[in-house]
This record gives structure tokens, sequence and C-alpha cells, in this order.
């Protein structure tokens, strides 16, 4: 071992700059460990190697990461995401029972942001002279509205075309996917698995979009996810629903944070529409009319 070792903390991991550069993390869970035997089955090979595991921490190989632009890099990830879900993809017995849980819990979701956006708007136009963030917001409800409308609407739609199914597609998810937990080197690598699971493989996707939407082309992203893992129809639908559904936009007393926090909510909505108007020619005709 050097003596000169440098270890980096990173919240709760550390990495140990040694001789042979190491990771190392606390046991959160034991589901990842048991997946890498099946993951290797599978063929998919793309995440550090366990070097060592007590019932404490797991200790794993650090991965350098090679300088890649951002927008290279996004397309490299979602290329290793539906190499993964093609890979790892099952399918379930499921009940009428798991798509109704989907479907109530969205609906509810809704009624409940809906309601919540219009006490909101109805307390700031009781105002005389309302703050820079509550004026930034009103001047937006609308798209807040018409966002959750939208929501509503295909919700029903995609609940009409999964209530009879008895079987679910799912895949292996990383569940926590940004570009930190990406690594560019002469192989690419997921790295941080602690949330992995099994679920549809839209849930990747949205991960993805929710911590980098305003960052990148998602429109290109998407094509080249889609060129490696087509989405069925249903499941194209539940993600538009989700990436739609707008961001509960909560108040604090620091003004600049208030504007840029509803700046952000509305940008996101406007490029999730920008995102999925590719997908409904004949609504958009039916908006210019």
């Amino acid at each position: 071992m050097s003596k000169n070792k440098k270890i980096e903390i990173r919240g709760k991991t550390k990495i140990v700059f040694d001789d042979t550069p190491y990771v190392l993390k606390p046991k959160i869970r034991r589901n990842h460990p048991a997946m890498v035997p099946y993951l290797k089955s599978r063929n998919f090979y793309y995440f550090p190697k366990i070097l060592e595991e007590t019932d404490q921490y797991i200790k794993s190989e650090y991965i350098e990461d090679y300088d890649v632009p951002g927008d290279q890099k996004i397309l490299d990830l979602v290329d290793l995401m539906a190499l993964l879900h093609s890979k790892t993809t099952h399918y379930q017995e499921v009940t009428e029972d798991d798509y109704k849980k989907i479907y109530e819990d969205l609906t509810q979701n809704i009624l409940y942001l809906k309601t919540y956006y219009e006490d909101l708007a109805t307390l700031i136009e009781s105002k005389i002279y309302p703050s820079p963030g509550e004026y930034l917001f009103i001047r937006n409800i609308s798209k807040i509205f018409a966002s959750l409308s939208f929501c509503e609407q295909e919700l029903k739609e995609w609940y009409s075309m999964v209530k009879e199914k008895r079987e679910k597609r799912v895949a292996i998810l990383h569940n926590n996917l940004k570009l930190e937990h990406f690594r560019e080197n002469e192989t690419p690598y997921f790295i941080s698995w602690d949330k992995s699971k099994i679920d549809l493989p839209i849930f990747d996707f949205y991960k993805l979009y929710q911590n980098h939407a305003l960052d990148y082309d998602f429109n290109k992203a998407f094509r080249e996810y889609e060129r490696n893992y087509p989405l069925q129809k249903e499941e194209k639908k539940l993600l538009f629903i989700l990436l739609s559904l707008p961001d509960k936009i909560t108040f604090s007393k620091n003004e600049y944070e208030n504007t840029w926090k509803i700046g952000q909510s509305i940008d996101k909505l406007y490029k999730s529409e920008y995102f999925i108007s590719p997908y409904y020619p004949k609504k958009r005709e039916e908006d210019k009319t």
C-alpha cells in the first residue's frame, strides 16, 4: 500500500487513490451484489468489479472517467441503458389491480396538483403587489393547467390500453441515472447501483430526464434509445404522461430562489412539450386551428 495514498470523500463513499485505486461504500442493501451474477448471466458486464464484500461495506474497483462532451456522453449513456434493458427484459404476470394502482396513484397526484395550483393562484391573484416569483407563476399558470389536463386525458387512454393486459415487460433498472453515475473509459460503465431494481424500463429514462431535462437534447437521446430498445405503445404513453407532470412549486422566503425554481419548472414543461409533440402530430394541428 502506498504511504502517500489520497482519500476523497463523496457523501458516504470513499475513493482511495492507492497504487490501485478503489471505491469503498457502506453496504446499504443486499440486492446489488446479488444482482451481479444475473447481469453476468445476461452478458452485461458494464459495472465496477466487486473486490471485497462484508456485512458493512462493498469495496469495488475505481473507474476513471474520460473527458467526453456532455451531448455525446448523454447519447452514450442511453446506448448503455438500452443495452441493460434489452439484455435483462422479461415479462411478469400482473393482475388488474397492478395497472389499476398506477392509474389511481397518478390520478390522485393530478387531482392534488390541480387543487394545489388553483388555491395558490387564488391566493396570489388576491394580492395587490405580488412578488416577482408570484408574478412569473401567474403569467404561466395556464401552461401548468394545460399540462395537467393533457396528463389527465392521456392517463385515461393509457388505462384503457392496459387494463385487460395480464403481463408487463420489465427489466433491471439502474434507477438512479445521471451523468455522474456513468463512466466513459475503454468500456462504458454504470456506477452507484445502490437503488437498482426490476421494474418498467421507462422509469430509467424518466429518472435521467428528471436529472438533466434542461441540460441536453433529449429528442435525439430518445431516438437513440428507441433505436436500440423500441418502447411499446402503452409504455411510451405512460412515459410521456410522467414527463408532462408539473413539479409541485413551493415558495420560500428567498425570492431569488423562488423565481429561479419557478423558471426552471416552467422551462421544463415547455421542454417536455417540445420533446413529445412529434408523437402527437394530430394534436398539434388541432391546436393551430
